[in-house]
């Protein structure tokens, strides 16, 4: 009989930041019983996945063992983490849990997909338990940029794990729950066998900051602004938020909330008890109406997101405000690798209008949610770990923290998605690869990578696409073939117009070919696609994709 095992699989958020998936086992291989952690989502953009709404992991595997699968486990309300959940839960259809903050965002998105909200189970802090199964779980408080933020101990018969989430060493974070280094150090007295760790800033060398630090520095640039002050932060960072809105209120100005989404999480925060001492705030409508010397508006689209108010003000007037010469634009955030173009698009217009804009190049008026490298140190001295597996991090960034680890004499490994490892021993090993790809949300449907849809997409918007129409008769052409292109130049290298060149030349390939050639639809097709693909390269340097309509009368 095969000995019970202790596994650990990633599908999403090892070797990438974002999309957040990770599956923990317990029990004969193959056969184990499983819990997931987390369940994220990352966004498109134009390069990879032009028209897509979201990325979300891969779960085939874990559909297809979805009777193994006890629970999930949801460590914080970040899309990253929590944002795929309603989208693929009826494929899993296994028991949430979540703290309160965490939960009750989670049920309004299962809401919104139709999805049964009591499935999400709103569960206490540390020491409360929750047992699945073999698995006994707990959720303990660490501090991060959204309110109950908890890395997991999950107890399992073969040792405890520690799933750190996304966490830093905040002791003063402004809202939400401070980080306890005593709890962190009798966890690591009681023995962790694992520790599956964040590595987001193992590259950054000098100790974290507090979220504290900021109320400063932000309270005096408002305080010596003339005219209108916006700044746009992430929509989940209710601590950031605050302080701006503090910021605001000090400097004796109306402050508004702009964005579905911040109005969103600072209103569950204030549900769920976690914010009850926000400085006043004033709709839209008196926004508009308030002199800019006056106003502060704190805005969503820290990112560059072509719909969030930060973009909609770059375009110009939005919801009856705009920003003029001389006003403050500040971005009270940290630009994510990518999206960076988004963003500068947002600051040169703003420049246009005469905007003074403050970006993070700075580090003055923001703080990261992630732990620095002397953290990682610190938290591996905690809690004293057997090994620690790397994770939410690009590959270089996971290896660099298995070094860490290693040159700490830690045994660790690089586990990227998909990659099994069983922790039952004193190292980690490889046991089985499994699919981890990704799925995209287009509109309102979920494919996956490999149907070939966003290579379509990619090739037709790199290439252009060509249309040939043909109708036959008993295998005679009723007319010449006729071609509409879209995305290509009308005229090429000699200056012809290109579909008249392309009409042309297929009518001549059909006068050539053979009745036989004539009668089979398929080798019709290929022949016209290799003549307008010839054609194309010669006359302007492409290779479209090309459609082919054959329509054939019968007299029948």
């Amino acid at each position: 009989m095969s000995r019970e095992r202790l596994i650990y699989l990633p599908l999403g958020g090892a070797g990438e930041v974002g999309m957040n998936a990770y599956v923990y086992g317990y029990g004969a291989p193959g056969k184990e019983r499983l819990i997931l952690v987390d369940l994220g989502l990352t966004f498109p953009t134009m390069d990879n996945a032009p028209g897509v709404d979201l990325v979300l992991p891969d779960v085939s595997w874990l559909a297809e063992n979805a009777d193994r699968l006890e629970a999930i486990f949801i460590t914080h309300a970040h899309e990253d983490h929590v944002g795929a959940l309603a989208h693929l839960w009826s494929r899993l259809r296994a028991p949430v849990y979540a703290r309160r903050f965490t939960g009750r965002l989670a049920q309004m998105k299962m809401e919104e997909q139709g999805q049964p909200t009591e499935k999400v189970h709103i569960v206490g802090a540390h020491p409360e338990v929750v047992e699945v199964g073999p698995f006994k779980v707990s959720f303990v408080p660490i501090s991060h940029s959204i309110p109950e933020t908890a890395a997991l101990l999950i107890d399992t018969p073969a040792g405890r794990i520690v799933h750190a989430a996304d966490f830093k060493l905040d002791t003063d974070p402004v809202v939400g729950e401070r980080f306890d280094e005593a709890v962190f150090a009798r966890i690591g007295d009681e023995g962790v066998k694992v520790l599956v760790c964040d590595s987001t800033n193992v590259f950054v060398p000098h100790a974290g900051r507090s979220e504290s630090t900021l109320k400063g520095p932000i309270t005096e640039l408002v305080k010596s602004a003339p005219g209108m002050v916006v700044a746009t932060t992430f929509a989940s960072n209710v601590a950031r938020v605050k302080t701006l809105a503090q910021a605001g209120h000090d400097a004796g100005r109306q402050v508004c909330l702009l964005g579905r989404a911040m109005q969103r999480m600072i209103g569950v925060a204030q549900e769920t008890g976690i914010l009850s001492d926000m400085p006043p705030l004033i709709p839209s409508e008196r926004a508009a109406e308030t002199p800019g010397g006056d106003l502060m508006l704190i805005v969503t689209g820290s990112q560059g997101e072509r719909r969030a108010a930060s973009a909609q003000l770059s375009r110009g007037r939005y919801l009856g405000l705009q920003l003029r010469e001389g006003d403050l634009f500040l971005f009270s955030s940290k630009t994510i690798p990518g999206n960076e173009r988004g963003v500068l698009a947002i600051i040169n217009a703003f420049s246009e209008m005469g905007v003074d804009v403050v970006d993070d190049s700075t580090s003055r008026y923001h703080v990261s949610g992630h732990a620095n490298r002397p953290d990682l140190e610190r938290i591996h001295a905690l809690l004293k770990p057997d090994m620690i597996l790397p994770n939410h991090g690009e590959h270089r960034m996971l290896r660099a923290h298995a070094k860490l680890a290693s040159d700490a004499g830690i045994a660790t490994a690089v586990v990227v998605n998909g990659t099994m490892m069983d922790v039952t021993g004193e190292v980690p090993r490889e046991v089985e690869q499994v699919e981890a790809g990704r799925l995209y949300l287009d509109g309102n449907v979920i494919y996956g990578a490999m149907d070939g849809i966003v290579r379509d997409r990619l090739r037709m918007a790199m290439n252009g696409h060509v249309t040939v129409t043909l109708i036959l008769e008993e295998d005679d052409t009723l007319g010449d073939p006729w071609c509409e292109m879209r995305g290509l130049a009308e005229r090429g290298r000699s200056r012809a117009p290109l579909v008249d060149m392309l009409e042309s030349q297929l009518s001549d390939y059909i006068g050539r070919a053979g009745r036989k050639t004539r009668a089979d639809d398929e080798a019709l097709e290929d022949g016209l696609r290799r003549v307008v693909r010839q054609l194309c390269m010669e006359e302007i340097g492409k290779k479209p994709e090309v459609t082919v309509v054959i329509s054939r009368l019968s007299d029948e």
